[in-house]
């Protein structure tokens, strides 16, 4: 029988830990704060470290950059290592607080540069985040390159809205939609399960 590992562990590649060094701590800017998330996606299909996402956790008032995360799932063997898995779990990690909405806690804001699919959705509603920023939700992305979301719930935004968590939705889109068709020219392993 295997011996199975003690942990498993969820990181940044070098080149994103070395992208987080140049960064300033704060960004007042929501504009600001997505084109750094675009930035991170786009290197991250350039230095194929993961698939062609990136998300942010900021708190929301202030700006302050608490951590980007990439998509892992490949280079990680893990199919939850998706961007908003990474970067919530990240920030939670330097916070050292499972509950980004917590007692005493500023408002945490999730930015990501595409909505979240079935299993980042469930991440996001359990987070603690109070704000979600994507690019865009509808299909064009899935057209693009051929990754499967999964079956979102017809309600997904007002599930949102129930839960005090504000949804700020088609900031950058374009500019998101390019970063996509460029990963599609890559040839990069689009890894549905089961080919989706």
């Amino acid at each position: 029988m295997p011996i199975t590992p003690p942990r498993f562990t969820l990181d940044l590649p070098d080149w994103a830990l070395e992208e987080l060094q140049q960064l300033p701590n704060v960004f007042p800017d929501l504009k600001d704060r997505m084109a750094a998330v675009l930035h991170f996606a786009r290197l991250n299909t350039k230095h194929q470290s993961g698939g062609p996402f990136a998300a942010g956790v900021f708190e929301r008032d202030s700006g302050r950059l608490i951590v980007i995360g990439v998509n892992r799932v490949i280079p990680l063997n893990c199919s939850s290592a998706h961007a908003e898995i990474t970067a919530l779990t990240l920030a939670q990690q330097i916070l050292g607080c499972y509950d980004l909405g917590g007692p005493g806690m500023s408002a945490h804001q999730l930015v990501v540069n595409w909505s979240p699919c079935a299993m980042c959705f469930g991440a996001v509603l359990w987070s603690g985040v109070r704000s979600l920023v994507i690019a865009g939700a509808d299909a064009e992305m899935m057209a693009i390159t051929g990754f499967d979301e999964g079956p979102m719930p017809a309600n997904w935004r007002s599930e949102l809205e129930r839960r005090g968590i504000e949804l700020i939705e088609g900031l950058m889109r374009d500019e998101a939609l390019d970063g996509f068709r460029d990963f599609a020219a890559s040839g990069a392993v689009v890894y549905n399960g089961r080919q989706g």
